[in-house]
């Protein structure tokens, strides 16, 4: 009978592990951050800024996977149709707003993500390439109602924040200009500082660089107010078209049905990893972003008005992906 016992014990201990409490943990010990762009830009450089702390005050591994593709909404749809245990978090920027009105997704951006936090924002920025003989905005727009269709600027792509802002612009003030969309920014910027095209609209965080160094030279703002860093650049409003805002953005989402006390808790993480000294230095003053992280609410209410707001643009324009 001893005998029995103690095989009986050992088969048992040689397959208890298999199913143990131990290896479920150590499953769920990895979660993943989708990135749905290639490397570099700033989503990507964002999401590796903060690894490191949210392995610290979560007490798991983070792993970082791009999927580019169809203007993020390929990673979008992986984490849309992820299990919603918390192992799956989508970084995403502002055309995760737009996106629904240019193509056919295969889900719901309001209903299959949950919104967990909004990183920050940046004011999309109009600047010129060096030789072009105008000044300010009034003058680009004087050209190009002088002579429609020749003045042309450089977008990060068809959608793209800095294209739906130039659309509204050139709606507003009766003029047409000739959109060069490129994939990725640094196409955009190459084509823009060597001439290729007459001017670039972007994030700040994109453009600013290259206006410090002299490379471009900046010409509006579509931001509600001047930038400390670049005080000379107006704002829209400030040149005749109040009302006309536009932001890059940086957020992070989850699958339905994520617990809410899993998303807080992520949240709170990042909002600690991010607020750190030199995360935040590098956040505001190196890619010019103003920090929000307030939690999942702001950022429903923020996605929202985003879709409002461009879906329309869109709409009314008759842009198509």
């Amino acid at each position: 009978m001893g005998y029995m016992t103690r095989r009986a014990f050992m088969l048992t201990a040689a397959v208890v592990p298999v199913a143990s409490p131990f290896v479920a943990r150590a499953q769920t010990s990895i979660i993943k951050l989708i990135v749905p762009v290639p490397p570099g830009g700033t989503l990507d450089p964002i999401a590796r800024l903060a690894q490191p702390g949210l392995e610290e005050r979560l007490g798991k591994t983070v792993i970082i996977e791009n999927k580019p593709g169809a203007s993020g909404s390929l990673g979008a749809a992986l984490v849309a149709h992820a299990p919603a245990d918390g192992t799956s978090w989508l970084f995403v920027y502002e055309t995760q707003a737009i996106n629904p009105f240019l193509m056919h997704l295969t889900f719901d951006s309001e209903k299959d993500l949950e919104p967990v936090q909004l990183i920050g924002t940046a004011p999309a920025i109009l600047a010129k390439n060096f030789s072009r003989p105008w000044h300010d905005i009034r003058e680009v727009l004087a050209a190009a109602k002088t002579k429609p269709n020749t003045i042309s600027y450089a977008s990060t792509g068809v959608g793209s924040i800095g294209h739906l802002a130039m659309t509204a612009l050139s709606a507003r003030a009766g003029v047409q200009m000739i959109h060069v969309p490129y994939k990725g920014g640094g196409p955009a910027l190459k084509d823009a500082i060597a001439g290729h095209v007459d001017n670039i609209v972007g994030s700040v965080a994109l453009t600013s660089p290259h206006i410090k160094e002299g490379k471009l030279a900046g010409i509006l703002n579509f931001g509600a107010k001047r930038l400390k860093t670049m005080p000379e650049i107006p704002t829209a409003a400030e040149s005749g078209f109040p009302g006309l805002e536009a932001y890059a953005w940086w957020g992070v989402f989850a699958p339905r049905g994520t617990p809410t006390a899993t998303k807080e808790r992520f949240a709170r993480a990042l909002a600690d990893t991010l607020r750190e000294a030199k995360n935040a230095r590098r956040m505001s003053e190196t890619w010019q972003i103003d920090l929000r992280l307030n939690g999942p609410s702001e950022l429903r209410g923020f996605f929202r008005s985003q879709m409002k707001l461009w879906g329309a643009v869109v709409r009314d324009n008759h842009i198509s992906g």
